[in-house]
């Protein structure tokens, strides 16, 4: 009877002993939460905003950024996409973590005094919600191959042929980590997981100077 009270009393130490080990493991971290999935990262990559400012990826660290492809003179999918994202700039433009990266597809028609135009007629704040315009091989490699935003097959064409419609946003984090696969912009229900994933997000420390081992320009493995 004693040998048993024993073994029980040093079972019940052990497990005591265990949960503290884990508690103080995973203590001021996020590492007991379930993770939105990576699924890619942004590369490197040089645009210029509406206020003919550069920007880069490093303008994308510790800030949950979500990502979208557009042209100011569309009359299709571009102003409903405008308006679901209107909705998630208003929702979270307070959040000092919290931008919107809107590249053109069209760069040979929106130049960066065009680009201002359109912001202005939003009426957005443009240190939240950015255009930028650049090269367009360097843009649309940036929707392929860092924002899975179309199917990087499509680059075997002659470039000026090329021509980028995507109703889709992409969500990076504050590491430069892109989350969550992408998020139909013309679907109510895909737009409010999107804005749980972003508040998830924000949630998440973003790792020393806001890069996790150094991921802008790496691959996931």
């Amino acid at each position: 009877m004693l040998m048993r009270k024993k073994i029980i009393g040093y079972t019940l130490f052990f497990v005591v002993l265990v949960c503290v080990f884990f508690y103080f493991l995973f203590k001021g971290t996020d590492n007991w939460k379930k993770k939105i999935p990576t699924v890619s990262y942004v590369q490197p990559f040089a645009f210029v905003n509406q206020d003919g400012q550069d920007i880069t990826e490093h303008n994308l660290a510790d800030k949950v950024t979500v990502v979208e492809y557009f042209f100011t003179t569309c009359k299709g999918i571009c102003p409903k996409m405008n308006g679901s994202m209107a909705k998630l700039y208003n929702e979270f433009k307070s959040e000092p973590d919290f931008q919107v990266l809107a590249h053109t597809v069209q760069p040979e028609i929106d130049s960066v005094p065009r680009l201002k135009f359109y912001a202005d007629s939003m009426k957005i704040d443009t240190k939240k919600w950015i255009l930028v315009t650049g090269r367009k091989d360097s843009l649309y490699k940036a929707a392929r191959l860092s924002y899975l935003l179309d199917d990087p097959k499509n680059n075997v064409e002659k470039l000026e042929d090329q021509f980028i419609h995507t109703q889709f946003f992409a969500l990076v984090d504050k590491a430069g980590k892109v989350r969550g696969g992408v998020y139909d912009a013309l679907k109510a229900e895909e737009m409010n997981k999107l804005s749980a994933d972003i508040k998830a997000l924000l949630k998440e420390k973003a790792g020393p100077n806001g890069f996790v081992n150094s991921v802008f320009g790496n691959s996931p493995q």
